[in-house]
């Protein structure tokens, strides 16, 4: 992978990630007024799960949209390195709220509509509201696979492996809520029609704990990705391929025996690594080459934004 592509597989672009959240943050704040009070009108568990989902998905993305601006911070005494994490760390945040405001509300609102067995409504305006929020929700997916899709492109990599590698977990998330959003309603117009057609509000219940368990999926598939980042994700193997080779090409480097990368953002890689000089090199001869080479790095890719790099001791002789 050459320099262009590093910077298009790192870079997915904020505008591109602020587009992304505010799509999905507008179909589902709607969605979810409508999906709440057709529930309440109609007493279907599967409806007020989908309104808890959505609710739930609608404050992700807000939460999302502040991370971004809260991610811009430059450094400062206490963050001396930025605040960049802040993204992931949000991400996390909305995968725990996924999970509890979201996938917990669906499971014990099915099983108490399983011990209640009250009648239900009409079932028409309810699969109005669910088609309309098919709609809705598969634009916005659709929105966040084309950024996904054009990061892979960029990276000349596979779209699976951009999903699963991308380092700003922005439209990453966005995907799996909105994937979790068009499969909980087809399961809740599922249950819904089935009870209708059947009149067991048994299919209704069901279908709300099925909304739960798509939602606990979504969760755990955010939480995992937000929190490889936290704990200090590597760069990409091709990033750090780059690196070495780009440092070991000078005539005065033997080899570079240790090379450590650290996303402290998503796009600001943290590097980290011993060279091994040439011996007859003096000590300002090795500062100034390791100088010239942190610089020569950073204008390679602007994502590079800090590099230590020592001598390192050798081992020949």
């Amino acid at each position: 992978m050459d320099r262009v592509a590093r910077r298009g597989a790192e870079r997915g672009g904020e505008g591109e990630s602020r587009l992304t959240i505010l799509v999905a943050l507008a179909s589902n704040a709607v969605i979810a007024v409508a999906k709440l009070v057709t529930g309440l009108a109609s007493g279907s568990a599967a409806m007020l799960a989908e309104a808890a989902h959505s609710i739930a998905d609608t404050i992700d993305q807000l939460v999302l949209l502040a991370s971004l601006r809260l991610g811009r911070r430059p450094a400062d005494d206490q963050h001396q390195f930025g605040h960049g994490k802040e993204r992931f760390f949000w991400a996390f945040v909305a995968a725990v709220w996924i999970f509890f405001a979201g996938a917990i509300f669906s499971i014990a609102q099915g099983v108490f509509a399983l011990r209640g067995g009250e009648s239900l409504g009409s079932p028409v305006a309810s699969l109005a509201v669910l088609a309309v929020a098919f709609v809705a929700e598969g634009v916005s997916l659709i929105r966040a696979a084309r950024q996904l899709r054009q990061g892979a492109a960029r990276s000349r990599t596979t779209f699976g492996r951009f999903v699963r590698d991308v380092r700003d977990p922005v439209p990453r998330v966005v995907l799996l809520e909105d994937s979790a959003a068009v499969a909980g309603v087809l399961v809740a117009a599922a249950g819904v029609s089935l009870t209708a057609l059947t009149g067991s509000e048994v299919y209704d219940a069901l279908a709300s704990i099925g909304v739960g368990i798509v939602l606990a999926l979504a969760a755990v598939g955010v939480g995992t990705h937000a929190k490889a980042l936290l704990l200090g994700e590597a760069a990409w193997p091709e990033m750090r391929e780059f690196l070495k080779r780009e440092i070991e090409s000078r005539p005065e480097v033997v080899s570079v025996p240790d090379l450590r990368t650290m996303h402290v953002g998503p796009d600001d890689v943290l590097v980290a690594g011993r060279v091994e000089f040439r011996d007859e090199l003096t000590v300002p001869e090795i500062e100034e080459l390791t100088q010239r080479i942190i610089d020569d790095l950073r204008s390679c890719d602007p994502a590079i934004g800090h590099v230590f790099l020592q001598p390192a001791t050798s081992d020949r002789g």
